[in-house]
């Protein structure tokens, strides 16, 4: 037999089992599939509970400083019909400290409220800030 032979020159079939390469590259795709499949289920997941999850939400338009005990806050709030809303107003002071806080309902029937609130405060604000806003349920 002559060593051009291409018969010999290849190991015979399943005689010395699979190589570490092929090992490797089946253990590489399977932890490629595991890991891609996470990351879709984690991106549905975000995008579902973006969309579902965003039931309230408010928006600070102007406020006023009516005295140096109160503000004047103008709220849009936009919710979905039917859901309670709870806004939360912060006050501030000049030096930057909370000088007063105060959680509102918007429980009406419609899905866009446009109102004014009174924060009441301990000594006198220079600013109003939205802290947030959420469904009265949690969400």
């Amino acid at each position: 037999m002559s060593s051009a032979d291409p018969a010999r020159a290849q190991l015979p079939q399943g005689r010395y089992g699979r190589s570490a390469d092929e090992r490797s590259d089946r253990r590489l795709k399977a932890a490629g599939a595991v890991l891609g499949a996470a990351f879709l289920a984690l991106i549905a997941w975000s995008g579902v509970s973006y969309v579902t999850g965003t039931k309230v939400s408010g928006e600070l338009i102007k406020f006023e400083i009516v005295s140096d005990r109160e503000v004047a806050v103008h709220l849009e709030v936009r919710k979905d019909e039917g859901v309670t809303g709870v806004c939360t107003v912060n006050t501030l002071a000049e030096d930057g400290g909370d000088v007063g806080r105060a959680d509102f309902t918007f429980d009406g029937p419609h899905g866009r409220v446009d109102e004014v609130v009174t924060v009441r405060t301990t000594k006198r604000a220079t600013s109003a800030q939205l802290v947030g806003c959420t469904a009265a349920d949690g969400n």
